[in-house]
């Protein structure tokens, strides 16, 4: 018999694969006719380049054109591309290779190793956004729970409204305008960091992780920048409603110092809905990678979802869609189960 939280793990996985079924039977749906025009002028391309730089002779031009459509049409019904792209059996086959991340070969990008397989080239660029984009959103939290609780136990001080002014005036830009401005400042004004955050070393030199972590710190400074001031403003309303409740009004009359009552109880009880919106701010900030990564040309899934929409690579733009999703899904999956060991009233909710 399974329990409470059984069924609830149950239910919160079945969403779980829905959702990513419903995003890429969307993502191919969308995709689909372009990607069989592609591929096949990249199919007829290859085979016109292979004929014009080989060792085959042909008596007439129609002999040489009937050579290379007969390829064509053999690498096309090889490929699948006989069938339309929503026949069932061609339908099926695509959405189990890209669930069990048989993603294809890109058309136009490679690996450092030089693999066009897109699996490769995205567990290559993944590292590099989840250490930018999970740096930014730690220090983000660690400075917001801090000045969020600190200004909430002084509600309505002059601190409190410079607190909720700058969360209110960084909130208001995007981050990619921002970064353009930071990279006027820091980069062509200053030269304190350099204008791109590619690395000029090769991934094989032992200098090349300080040399990314040195290119990282001003994309780094930028989120942050914009990102604490919500933050603060997020986790000073949540305590500010803890700090009202009966029992802490009774803390403070059995003598519990200031600092233990706000950084522990009333911070531990505001906890599940900021966990939530600390793990959701998370997994959305890779959908914002793109931008981000695009200003300062960090060499992270962003930068490569951003390319592959301008060369329309189908092949990649499906496969990052897909392990975006994939990531979004388990964080929200994980946020559940944090928030249900902190309010166990979620289990059976």
């Amino acid at each position: 018999m399974v329990g409470g939280f059984g069924r609830f793990l149950i239910r919160r996985s079945a969403n779980m694969l829905i959702v990513l079924f419903a995003t890429l039977v969307l993502t191919i749906a969308l995709l689909g006719p372009t990607m069989d025009k592609i591929l096949t002028d990249a199919t007829r391309f290859s085979i016109v380049d292979e004929v014009n730089h080989g060792n085959l002779k042909f008596q007439s031009a129609q002999e040489r054109q009937k050579y290379i459509d007969d390829r064509v049409q053999l690498q096309i019904k090889t490929l699948g591309l006989d069938e339309p792209w929503y026949s069932p059996k061609r339908f099926t086959n695509t959405v189990l290779k890209v669930m069990t991340l048989d993603l294809g070969r890109s058309n136009f990008f490679t690996s450092d190793s030089g693999s066009s397989s897109v699996r490769d080239i995205i567990l290559e660029k993944m590292p590099k956004t989840v250490l930018l984009f999970t740096t930014s959103t730690l220090v983000i939290t660690v400075i917001g729970l801090y000045l969020g609780a600190y200004v909430a136990n002084k509600s309505g001080s002059v601190l409190d409204r410079l607190n909720s002014a700058f969360a209110v005036f960084s909130g208001s830009f995007p981050t990619w305008w921002v970064g353009i401005l930071m990279i006027f400042a820091f980069a062509f004004t200053y030269h304190i960091f350099p204008a791109r955050a590619t690395p000029l070393t090769s991934p094989s030199d032992p200098a090349y992780v300080p040399d990314l972590l040195y290119h990282m710190v001003l994309p780094l400074i930028t989120i942050v920048a914009v990102g604490f001031g919500s933050w603060a403003y997020i986790v000073r309303y949540f305590v500010v409603g803890i700090l009202g409740e009966d029992y802490i009004a009774a803390k403070r009359a059995a003598g519990v110092p200031e600092k233990r009552i706000i950084y522990s109880h009333a911070l531990k009880n505001a906890a599940p809905p900021i966990v939530t919106v600390i793990a959701l701010s998370l997994a959305g900030s890779f959908g914002g990678a793109i931008t981000v990564e695009a200003v300062f040309d960090w060499p992270g899934m962003g930068k490569l979802y951003y390319d592959a929409i301008g060369f329309l690579d189908i092949p990649v733009i499906i496969g990052l869609t897909y392990v975006a999703t994939v990531i979004f899904v388990i964080t929200v999956f994980v946020t559940d189960i944090v928030y249900a060991y902190f309010d166990p009233r979620v289990k059976v909710g």
